[in-house]
């Protein structure tokens, strides 16, 4: 079973619906698709689907597709919001640093915050 909640382009469509067909992939669900913008936005209930990839799959009894409904939630979003406001507060009252900030060089953001505080003062 795939599950991708995540990022659409993570998987290749094509290659589940093979995966899928072929019964190497038992399953899948997805609440992420690749070309999701230009379709789970707007309520398209009265209208045929063009994307003939995502038509398979959602054809399918074990492929469920929930169109971004995991983040949309109450809970979800105030984590969002308060996890923004305190990543905000944090970069401005700590001289330009972040509590949660990741380090796309090395990923030592450890290190890379201590050799940044010491090259400011």
């Amino acid at each position: 079973m795939i599950v991708n909640t995540s990022r659409g382009a993570l998987i290749d469509a094509e290659a589940l619906l093979d995966g899928i067909k072929s019964r190497k992939i038992g399953a899948a669900c997805l609440d992420v698709y690749e070309e999701e913008a230009d379709i789970f936005f707007e309520d398209r209930s009265g209208h045929i689907m063009d994307d003939e990839l995502l038509s398979l799959l959602i054809s399918m009894p074990n492929v469920i597709v929930t169109s971004l409904q995991a983040f949309l939630t109450e809970d979800a979003l105030n984590n969002i919001a308060e996890t923004t406001v305190n990543n905000i507060l944090s970069y401005y009252n700590n001289d330009g640093m972040c509590d949660n900030e990741l380090c796309y060089r090395c990923g030592n953001i450890e290190r890379c915050k201590k050799e940044r505080k010491q090259r400011c003062f």
